[in-house]
């Protein structure tokens, strides 16, 4: 690939006069020493592997050209250094790796999800915590994923469909009525709240222009309401995350040690991960239990963050999801899908189609398996993978079908090298040659599907999504 100018610096944010009295005042002179010196040190990089496209970091390092040094918060997490470690990295287009602050991977981790589970990530834009939990459940259970804000839903959903997530609910809806929606049904509930951002001043320095002393306590009364109608989504016996990208004690342990008074029915847990430090329970009302949950300061390797994991007891009364089956509409039944699905997968790759094939009138999907039937009248976005639609009585697959594919089970590919000048013009939206191929082909990089073409008269004609192209 051409060479590229270097990364500019990630501006450095002066944080404000009154946020950095209060944090001398809470931390007191030697630990905000170690504090005000790190807001000078160079912003680490934090890269996170996609298990459900790559396990092998040694191999994956070598390959992409970067140096990766492991990461306390998360076991698929890495600080890295080297080689094009931006967006425009083809690997990246592969969603191979996600680039994620480090300490914002400890939220996952403490949640701890497994395979088979449902979990709910609530506030999930712009998705780096989502794509970590459906990488965490390797493609089996179920991921609902919510984003308030109808913009961002919609990169929330391109990062799940880059990462190749075939088993999750995308939703543009308020907690609330999503939660109303779905009672007692998740194993695990993700909190990451919309917070004061404190932890993000010098990465983002519009978080720090906007920031006023009043700040924390308004953004506290918002998370104490989003935290009472998640724990109703939550089944009895499940998990309970919170956290936040912010060292305001209003947010973190107040909010917790409130929702404990309040829910004697939730405990805090441990964190299955050593990162960071002990929470301050002096800081949040003297609430003993709340040393568990975990604060990660700039001095200890992540820009901050507050992680707490709460437990609601197997006693607790349980909710009833009422759920209705969805109308299909006009044109080709599920029946006609599975055998048009299956024939499509038969001639493109080496599996069978992953998940329940269903038409929504001449768009084609695949639903997990593990999918109910889904409450009417919520904001859906997306449910499993939109495989295509039907156009003048032909099948015309989507790029998310060739990101859901399972790693080297794309028969008709050309797989090109990460420093290819044919794959940058692939993914700057030109055509390519096609060696006198014809009909839908996949295009990988070094063995990862990027995307697609349909060859004719040899060349490849490209079918990159625009929105996606590198310029």
């Amino acid at each position: 690939m051409a060479k590229r100018k270097a990364r500019p610096p990630v501006p450095q944010a002066v944080p404000p006069a009154a946020f950095l009295a209060r944090m001398r005042g809470l931390l007191g002179e030697a630990d905000f020493a170690a504090f005000e010196a790190a807001q000078t040190a160079p912003v680490r990089r934090g890269l996170r592997l996609n298990l459900l496209k790559c396990r092998d970091a040694s191999a994956f390092a070598r390959i992409a050209g970067f140096s990766l040094s492991p990461l306390p918060f998360s076991p698929e997490g890495f600080s890295v250094e080297g080689g094009d470690v931006s967006g425009r990295h083809p690997w990246h287009h592969a969603g191979v790796f996600y680039l994620q602050e480090p300490s914002a991977m400890s939220a996952v981790t403490a949640l701890d999800p497994r395979p088979g589970q449902r979990v709910l990530d609530l506030c999930a834009a712009p998705g780096g915590k989502s794509t970590q939990i459906a990488a965490r459940l390797g493609g089996q259970g179920l991921l609902v994923a919510n984003e308030i804000v109808p913009g961002r839903a919609k990169i929330l959903l391109s990062n799940l469909e880059r990462f190749g997530v075939r088993n999750a609910c995308v939703y543009n809806e308020t907690p609330e009525r999503l939660c109303a929606a779905f009672p007692g049904f998740f194993d695990a509930v993700l909190v990451d709240a919309p917070c004061s951002g404190e932890g993000m001043f010098r990465r983002e320095p519009a978080a720090a222009a906007e920031w006023t002393p009043e700040t924390p306590a308004a953004c506290a009364r918002r998370q104490r309401a989003i935290l009472d109608w998640a724990k109703t989504a939550l089944r009895p016996g499940g998990v309970l995350v919170y956290s936040t990208c912010t060292f305001a004690p209003e947010e973190n342990e107040c909010v917790v040690a409130a929702f404990l008074k309040e829910n004697p029915d939730f405990s805090m847990e441990p964190i299955p991960c050593a990162f960071g430090r002990p929470a301050r329970p002096d800081w949040g009302g003297g609430e003993p239990s709340l040393e568990l949950a975990r604060r990660i300061f700039p001095q200890d390797g992540g820009e901050g963050h507050f992680v707490a994991r709460l437990r609601m007891g197997a006693g607790a009364a349980a909710g009833t999801a009422r759920f209705h089956a969805q109308e299909n509409g006009d044109g080709m039944d599920d029946a006609q899908a599975d055998v048009l699905l299956r024939a499509f997968f038969a001639e493109q790759f080496g599996e069978p189609p992953y998940g329940r094939p269903h038409a929504a009138g001449e768009v084609l999907f695949l639903l997990p398996e593990e999918l109910p039937a889904l409450p009417q009248g919520l904001r859906l976005l997306r449910a499993g993978v939109c495989a295509g639609r039907i156009k003048s009585g032909r099948f015309e697959p989507t790029h998310a079908l060739y990101l859901a594919a399972a790693p080297g089970a794309c028969r008709r590919a050309v797989d090109l090298p990460l420093g290819d000048a044919r794959l940058a013009a692939f993914l700057h939206g030109e055509q390519i040659e096609a060696d006198g191929a014809a009909g839908y082909i996949a295009v990988l990089a070094a063995g990862h599907a990027v995307g697609f073409g349909k060859a004719s008269g040899g060349v490849l004609k490209n079918h990159y999504p625009r929105a996606l192209r590198t310029l």
